[in-house]
């Protein structure tokens, strides 16, 4: 099955474009050309639609983004929440035209101030974290997992506001370590983010 999507062109005029066969890769440069009406990222060069986030999705995005602000405030660690564009260039290729991967986590933090410029970030943050929602695959959470793993992500949080729980994963040995759940009451101590504590009560609130 084949997908179209809308693209609206620097003059303003909207067309509607096919995906073109899986032989053909895209990369950053592409990205960067397009304004699309729907939220999309790039997997190895290829598009793939975000679901549109859900009312729970936003209220907890919104807890954990105020949250971890005032927490990093005197920290040379920052905090960026979607859309934010987080390039992931393989080995030294990170040129707009070698980049073939590019993804929007709901935030991530970055403490190399070094990967940030002003297109986003190009690297792998130090923390990503995804929140669920109901139109989440499968395929796409175990994606998202895989990828954070093969890029270095030193910790990766994978929130259910149906739930109000999430699970936290640790990088070691160029894996992820099992993962440890936490709920209602439970304090989180990142193991990676100097000072990042939270009550999981606190990213829940109404």
């Amino acid at each position: 099955m084949k997908y179209m999507y809308t693209i609206i062109d620097d003059d303003g005029n909207v067309n509607l474009v096919e995906e073109p066969s899986p032989d053909y890769t895209y990369t950053y440069a592409d990205y960067l050309k397009w304004k699309f009406e729907e939220r999309l990222e790039l997997f190895q060069g290829k598009i793939f639609k975000l679901s549109a986030p859900n009312t729970a999705h936003q209220k907890v995005a919104g807890n954990l983004y105020l949250r971890t602000r005032l927490i990093l405030e005197n920290q040379k660690c920052q905090v960026f929440i979607a859309p934010f564009d987080v390039r992931l260039p393989v080995k030294n290729k990170k040129r707009d035209t070698e980049i073939i991967t590019v993804v929007q986590p709901d935030l991530c933090i970055v403490c190399d101030e070094t990967k940030i410029d002003e297109k986003g970030c190009c690297g792998a943050p130090d923390l990503v974290i995804e929140i669920l929602s109901p139109g989440n695959s499968h395929k796409e959470v175990r994606l998202k997992f895989q990828l954070h793993e093969e890029v270095g992500v030193k910790e990766y949080w994978i929130i259910n506001p149906v739930e109000e729980n999430l699970i936290v994963y640790t990088l070691s040995n160029e894996k992820f370590s099992d993962g440890k759940m936490y709920a209602g009451g439970d304090i989180i101590r990142s193991q990676n983010v100097i000072g990042l504590n939270m009550n999981v009560t606190d990213i829940f609130q109404k």
